[in-house]
């Protein structure tokens, strides 16, 4: 069993859990960030037993960590990082590593189009992560013929070249990469599932992420404001279609904080860019190759229809979020100019050549 060491401290999980966070759900207690800190070391070095790791992270699903407790863990993570900062600074996309399954991932195709209107995005992934192990980045990037397997320098050459890069979990972030196998025996999502979707791998200034309710958006920023190893300063976060970073149809509340100000939240309402569609017309069978095909389509100009409006509204929300538009709406036409000039499908071309 796990004991207090001079290496991790006087915490193993066997302590947390019988003296701080095992009660329940309403009488257990935070952790501080030390506690919080010494937790994750121990649970990165693969250091508690399964039965032991298990029992903490559901304690932890149950009482709900605090942004102090998940900035801790931020901060532990960033340790075994592998930061790799372009020259520019890019939109770090951090959609949920576990992927969709039901509707297409159009973050590829609005990366490139933010892209080609001067907005650098960065997006990454894992393979088939827990629980859902489902497709995410990677696998629309392999089926569209481009390399993932990158060392983080290469991710970030690849930002500077092509204006949208990739970063690959296992690469940049090989200690929660390790954590797989115990994560996909607990059958629940944990909050590595949160932590490792703030990883940053490229130094970014801005993060944009998804949320299912409000209270979740604010919790993310404010673990931003609690990391101390975050230069995050500015975050949107917005109601993602299966909680993945596509704007869904209909009314999408967003969250947008920047450093030294109050978070503040609007709503983009996609009828009122002449978008009728419903979340049933943006599903697709097979995720990852018809998300591809869709990509290629909509930079070609061969589609007009729902997907293109998508993925034009959700490269708005990139640009917007990179401040290279003043609003959603200048973000959009911004983004229809990139694709009805060819911009878009060039970005495309220079990512498969990279």
């Amino acid at each position: 069993m796990a004991q207090t060491t001079e290496r991790y401290g006087e915490w193993p999980l066997v302590r947390l859990m019988t003296e701080v966070v095992g009660s329940g759900h309403k009488s257990a207690d935070d952790m501080t960030r030390a506690q919080a800190r010494e937790a994750f070391r121990r649970i990165l070095d693969g250091e508690p037993d399964d039965t032991t790791l298990g029992a903490f992270w559901l304690a932890n699903r149950w009482k709900r960590n605090t942004p102090e407790e998940l900035g801790a863990y931020v901060d532990t993570m960033a340790a075994d990082v592998e930061q790799a900062a372009p020259d520019c600074d890019p939109v770090d996309c951090g959609a949920n590593y576990d992927g969709k399954g039901r509707t297409a991932i159009l973050g590829v195709a609005a990366g490139l189009v933010a892209a080609a209107a001067g907005t650098p995005v960065v997006v990454h992934s894992g393979d088939r992560v827990p629980t859902q192990k489902q497709d995410a980045y990677k696998h629309v990037l392999d089926a569209l013929g481009v390399r993932t397997d990158l060392a983080p320098a290469e991710s970030a050459a690849m930002t500077d070249e092509v204006g949208f890069g990739f970063y690959y979990q296992p690469n940049f972030a090989p200690t929660v990469d390790a954590l797989a196998n115990r994560r996909e025996m607990m059958g629940v999502r944990t909050f590595v599932n949160t932590v490792e979707t703030l990883a940053n791998p490229a130094g970014a200034s801005t993060h944009l992420g998804s949320f299912y309710h409000l209270p979740y958006a604010v919790r993310i920023i404010e673990t931003f404001q609690q990391a101390e190893t975050a230069d995050v300063d500015r975050v949107l976060m917005f109601q993602g279609l299966e909680g993945y970073d596509d704007v869904r149809p209909g009314s999408t509340t967003v969250a947008e904080w920047d450093a030294g100000a109050d978070i503040e939240d609007f709503t983009v309402e996609t009828d009122a860019y002449g978008m009728d569609f419903e979340e049933e017309t943006l599903g697709v069978e097979d995720v990852a190759e018809d998300s591809a095909a869709i990509t290629e389509a909509v930079l070609a100009g061969e589609r007009t229809d729902a997907f293109a409006d998508a993925v034009a509204l959700n490269a708005a929300l990139r640009i917007y979020a990179g401040e290279g538009a003043s609003s959603i709406e200048a973000g959009l036409d911004a983004a229809r100019e990139t694709i009805e000039s060819g911009a878009a499908h060039e970005r495309l071309a220079a990512l498969r050549d990279y």
